[in-house]
């Protein structure tokens, strides 16, 4: 559908810029912030017919926000790493976001002629939806320029866009910029919250147990892994080999057991503690003790494989043990009045913890106890009754056999998925960047 010209109201286009500047007071999110907006500009008679904005973000694990809003489509969303290969930096420099940023220029204009060559790879993707008139921009935050917005007008209007239009645009991209930034405030300390204690615990401090002694018991099935012989390879390696070490140990061993229900509660120098919480029910324990045992199958495959690319360097393999369990565990804040921490507490993790202990004794990686195996069933292997240090009684230990360690065709193709990051990430990677490096033609002014 061409959309035809027509005259702006300054009136309602003040309306989107007082409830901009109303947004950044209550403390929108971005999500909301983007998609409303791009509704509220559309209804004023704003032809746009798709907007891209991306918000560059202080996150330990995350550059940049994105997302893309398509007239009568909503708002997709994008959380962006840095960049993965050479393909995708390579199509990125022939993004007008590049451009932009390489000629330092606040704005680019191109109208949008279905039977020219496209300058850049984009403009096919929006001939499909009949683009007429292209505007994109950069909107630093701050004069260090560390955190901003990038974005693209698009529409479909006869004619492109007129001058109205554009002066509307340029007069929200600045109200816009501040509400965004507010946003981006927010989502900062969100994501830094759970960045660092965890999602469920995250949201929990968030949501107001900040105190010394909130919390809860629940029930959960825990796994507890550790790295062997990591003293050893701090003394003789050094201490950068070390962290880099235990850093690509975490990534291989720890990343399944942060999804599908489960949550890395915490780090312990070489180890770590996960939780799947659930019902104090037949059922839910079950879910989440088979849970935690496929992310076992997919960190054994995944530190075998890592292991493997080790010894093809030279390097010698990391060895680990994982103890399994189920039970009940207290959860919230413990420390001191002024310094707090969130974590699980209690029997149950006392126990999981000398079950990974046991795994150096009796020469197995993987050891789970009577309870975790009852729940999970499967193919399991005896190991006799042990004695706990500090539990009374003695209780049945087991390690999975073969049936339960092979992964099956799913969670090999999910294991597999395909990564993929799209030019938004690099559009926020290379802003980021370019305020310290000078871009050239070379890969090294490219993402860092």
């Amino acid at each position: 559908m061409i959309i035809p010209r027509a005259n702006l109201s300054e009136s309602l286009i003040d309306r989107v810029s007082l409830w901009l500047q109303q947004s950044a007071l209550k403390g929108t999110d971005l999500e909301s912030l983007v998609r409303e907006l791009c509704e509220r500009l559309a209804a004023a008679g704003v032809p746009i017919t798709r907007v891209h904005l991306s918000f560059s973000m202080l996150h330990p694990l995350y550059d940049a926000l994105g997302f893309t809003w398509i007239r009568g489509e909503g708002v997709e969303v994008e959380g962006f790493r840095p960049a993965a290969n050479d393909t995708e930096k390579g199509r990125f420099l022939r993004s007008p976001y590049y451009y932009l940023l390489s000629n330092n220029l606040p704005h680019l204009r191109r109208r949008i002629d279905a039977h020219a060559p496209s300058e850049f790879p984009i403009f096919d993707d929006l001939k499909a939806i009949g683009a007429t008139d292209y505007l994109a921009f950069v909107q630093p935050f701050d004069e260090e320029a560390a955190r901003g917005m990038v974005g693209s007008w698009t529409t479909d209007a006869r004619g492109g866009f007129d001058e109205d239009a554009i002066d509307a645009l340029l007069h929200i991209q600045n109200d816009l910029a501040v509400a965004a930034k507010m946003a981006v405030l927010g989502k900062l300390a969100d994501n830094m919250v759970t960045t660092y204690l965890g999602g469920n615990a995250g949201q929990r401090v968030l949501s107001g147990q900040v105190r010394r002694g909130d919390g809860e018991t629940i029930r959960a099935a825990l796994v507890m892994a550790d790295m062997r012989r990591s003293t050893a390879l701090a003394e003789k390696a050094g201490r950068q080999v070390y962290i880099d070490t235990l850093n690509i140990f975490f990534d291989a061993i720890a990343a399944p057991f942060n999804r599908n229900g489960g949550e890395i509660l915490s780090f312990m120098g070489d180890g770590f503690l996960a939780v799947y919480p659930c019902d104090r029910h037949r059922e839910p324990s079950e879910v989440a003790t088979r849970a935690a045992m496929a992310a076992v199958r997919e960190a054994t495959t995944r530190m075998a494989e890592l292991n493997a690319a080790r010894r093809g360097q030279g390097l010698g393999g990391i060895d680990y043990g994982i103890g399994l369990h189920v039970g009940n565990v207290m959860f919230g804040n413990v420390g001191l009045r002024d310094r707090l921490t969130f974590s699980a507490f209690g029997g149950a993790v006392n126990e999981v913890e000398r079950l990974q202990g046991l795994t150096k004794r009796l020469g197995h990686p993987v050891v789970a106890s009577q309870a975790f195996a009852t729940y999970c069933g499967g193919d399991w292997s005896p190991l006799g009754e042990r004695r706990l240090r500090g539990v009374r009684e003695k209780i049945a230990v087991l390690m999975p056999g073969a049936g339960n360690m092979t992964m099956s065709s799913l969670e090999v193709s999910q294991k597999n998925g395909l990564d993929l990051r799209s030019e938004a990430e690099h559009v926020m990677l290379l802003y980021r960047n370019s305020r310290q490096h000078k871009p050239a033609g070379t890969e090294a002014a490219i993402l860092q």
